[in-house]
């Protein structure tokens, strides 16, 4: 998901770097409120930038990687794995990777905006106790597919107003790309969730985790 620097204009960079800004500052607030998710935060971006690094490859205009998305949401909670994204990419920037550094709003905001979008549309109501909704594979995979789908369509729109001429077919070939992670991340993200509800009354957990909430389907 990642887009090389040299697609994007400048000014266009600018602007990516003003909105990841703004989204960000709306919910700064609400992380600060909240201790717990202070730390989760911390947790997020070293988990998502060791996710990064473990499997990468270069496929068409940018990359695939295995982002951990869900198996971070569901057990870390919404706000820390928004700001997870964006902390994961600075570190990931810092230590591994310094030639992203420039378009770090650019690729924050093709992590965030599906993010954002998922929590609306399908993850808030799954730690909605009045309604009883359970987390199983079905609905890790339904979590996954609208995410994936988001993070492609960014990068098709991140290519859509580069500098750089792009085929379709190659941004069809790296959307393509992710039905393995769409298929194989919600095996992982369910295994880490019901490992998780296993020692959810420990400390470390619950001060960690955010995964008393979940009801896992048997």
């Amino acid at each position: 998901m990642h887009i090389e620097p040299g697609f994007i204009a400048q000014t266009k960079v600018m602007l990516a770097n003003i909105s990841a800004i703004g989204v960000l500052g709306c919910y700064a607030k609400d992380l600060l409120r909240r201790p717990a998710d202070v730390v989760r935060t911390l947790l997020a971006a070293v988990f998502f930038s060791l996710f990064m690094q473990s499997f990468h490859v270069n496929v068409g205009p940018s990359e695939l990687h295995f982002v951990g998305a869900m198996a971070m949401y569901l057990t870390l909670g919404f706000l820390p794995t928004l700001f997870g994204f964006a902390l994961g990419l600075l570190l990931q920037g810092l230590l591994f990777d310094p030639m992203d550094l420039p378009h770090l709003a650019v690729n924050s905001l093709s992590l965030i905006l599906p993010l954002i979008a998922v929590h609306y549309a399908l993850g808030r109501r799954l730690r909605d106790a009045a309604k009883g909704r359970r987390v199983g594979w079905r609905t890790i995979f339904k979590l996954d597919a609208m995410y994936y789908s988001g993070v492609t369509a960014m990068v098709g729109f991140w290519l859509l107003v580069s500098d750089v001429a792009m085929p379709f077919s190659a941004w069809a070939a790296f959307a393509a790309s992710y039905f393995t992670i769409v298929v194989l991340e919600p095996l992982f993200t369910y295994a880490v969730v019901r490992l998780l509800k296993r020692y959810e009354d420990t400390p470390l957990v619950d001060t960690c985790f955010a995964v008393k909430s979940l009801k896992l389907a048997r």
